[in-house]
């Protein structure tokens, strides 16, 4: 059935709170294997912190990685200001290993978040 990963966009102001509240809201009490996002974001505390809560790992990924996964929803305001048209649906489905969505993109009071399953061995 694959383990969740989960895609993460949101503004810099963001608190971890937020994050942790968008993944509960969206995954439930399902486990979660790993938060992904952008690679500027993923060290931010608020981003360290929701994973810390969490109890999964945290990764980044590029603009130029994302922008390379086909996603369901891109968006234009996403690509002028991030350089990829898709943050939390392509760092979802990078982080599964190319696994396919579960959840296309939620926002959920200012986080975005998007849920793929892993594929086999990853």
């Amino acid at each position: 059935m694959g383990e969740l990963c989960v895609g993460v966009g949101a503004g810099s102001r963001v608190r971890a709170a937020e994050i942790v509240a968008a993944v509960q809201s969206v995954c439930g009490d399902a486990p979660v294997k790993v938060l992904a996002t952008l690679d500027r974001k993923a060290p931010l505390p608020a981003f360290v912190d929701a994973a810390q809560i969490l109890g999964v790992a945290l990764v980044g990924y590029t603009p130029a990685q994302l922008a390379e996964v086909p996603v369901p929803s891109p968006a234009d305001g996403v690509a002028d200001a991030v350089g990829t048209p898709s943050v939390a649906e392509a760092a979802a489905i990078l982080a599964a290993g190319g696994g396919v969505l579960a959840v296309t993109k939620v926002v959920t009071n200012g986080v975005t978040i998007a849920v793929a399953r892993t594929v086999a061995g990853v």
